[in-house]
């Protein structure tokens, strides 16, 4: 649960009710980690990763359609490549990282 919300920058208890409400819809399953007894690891269901490749595909999808009308070619590149430099920075910084 920890990395998981430091990866999406969400307290862990948030975390953690949201992976109930995945496993209740059996879209994620808890498994033992062998590595350390205390947590768990978290793997997608069959029907977990197909709705995570829908997903994918919608998004994907979709993002093409808006940006690539707007910023073609090398512009596209070079957003991608600030926002990847923003966001390192915010990582570094720990801006917008919770702190319970």
């Amino acid at each position: 649960m920890a990395d998981l919300a430091a990866e999406f920058a969400i307290g862990i208890g948030a975390t953690s009710k949201g992976v109930d409400r995945l496993e209740k819809q059996g879209w994620v399953v808890r498994q033992r980690n062998p590595a350390d007894r205390r947590s768990s690891l978290l793997a997608l269901t069959d029907e977990g990763l197909e709705l995570v490749d829908a997903a994918d595909r919608t998004f994907t999808g979709r993002l093409a359609e808006l940006i690539g009308e707007t910023l073609g070619g090398s512009r596209l590149s070079t957003v991608a490549r600030a926002l990847s430099e923003l966001r390192s920075v915010l990582e570094r910084d720990q801006i917008g990282t919770p702190t319970g």
